[in-house]
């Protein structure tokens, strides 16, 4: 029976900290009892014993039977063995009587106490008394497409960066991977990841969707376009940069990897130059463009 509960619903918790307490009693009377077996049977060993060093050096003159001194032994041996057994009695009871006191596996916040004071708890069938979540720190797992597993164990080993932003936070959270699944999920392939964070201010909670980002490296002085301003054609890919005199001209560039909805220029454009974004179909080159929202050709990718 629950005798006491020593915490309230979403307190934080220490590692080792007692939350409840069950009725001690009937597992202090059974620690009694094999202390007590223990004691008892530690007396009858020890003469035992006594009487098998008594009897040896008349076992070695034959004063006395063999099979006497053989007896003697004998008794001490099985003796030997209940002690054994005695003291393992006495450690499972103590060990018993420690579980009556239900400390927290783990430092974290509590959930709701799902056993009041009062209740019968059982071995088997009775569930759990309350559920402790880690939040300091705290775990964030994310998956990504397997195809990128080489990439990710290429630079594993780099301590990688992992960013997360909840919905409601416009402000991105830092965090180390430390876990890279290692099996495919099959049904959806993608490899399960794990970031943990710090969260000193308590602004990840379990069970909270956000949006992660795992940085594998940074590239320098990248130039970054938006993807819709480059314009595919047979002869290769380009886009339209527009001059000081407000014309268009057309730019042959080459287009590197993708990253949301910007892609990288490896060659051909500079950062600061002003590109067209939208109603390229409609340009020729030397047409005038009326600028909007100008944004130059920026640089930095991660």
């Amino acid at each position: 029976m629950v005798t006491s509960v020593r915490f309230r619903e979403g307190d934080e918790v220490r590692q080792g900290e007692v939350l409840a307490e069950i009725d001690p009693r009937p597992y202090r009377n059974a620690l009694d009892q094999a202390e007590a077996a223990l004691a008892r049977d530690l007396v009858q060993l020890e003469t035992a014993r006594r009487q098998v060093e008594r009897y040896r050096s008349l076992a070695r003159d034959a004063s006395i039977a063999a099979e006497t001194f053989e007896s003697l032994q004998s008794t001490a041996q099985g003796l030997e063995a209940t002690v054994k057994s005695d003291s393992a009695n006495v450690d499972n009871a103590r060990l018993n009587l420690e579980y009556t006191s239900i400390r927290a596996p783990i430092s974290g916040r509590t959930g709701s106490l799902l056993i009041k004071e009062g209740n019968v708890v059982r071995a088997q069938g009775t569930g759990p008394l309350v559920t402790v979540n880690q939040t300091r720190p705290i775990l964030v797992r994310f998956a990504v497409p397997a195809f990128n597993l080489p990439t990710i164990r290429q630079y594993q080993d780099g301590n990688l960066e992992v960013r997360v932003q909840a919905n409601d936070d416009a402000t991105a959270r830092i965090g180390r991977l430390v876990f890279v699944d290692n099996t495919v999920d099959t049904t959806t392939g993608t490899i399960l990841l794990k970031g943990q964070f710090a969260n000193a201010d308590d602004v990840l909670w379990p069970g909270q969707f956000v949006t992660a980002t795992l940085v594998l490296y940074e590239q320098k002085n990248a130039v970054v376009v938006p993807l819709s301003a480059v314009v595919d054609a047979e002869a290769g890919s380009y886009v339209y940069v527009v001059g000081e005199d407000e014309t268009a001209a057309t730019r042959p560039v080459v287009v590197g990897r993708a990253i949301g909805e910007d892609v990288i220029v490896t060659d051909g454009l500079a950062a600061g130059e002003t590109i067209v974004t939208d109603g390229q179909l409609r340009l020729t080159p030397g047409a005038r463009v009326q600028v909007r929202n100008v944004q130059p050709v920026g640089g930095g990718a991660p």
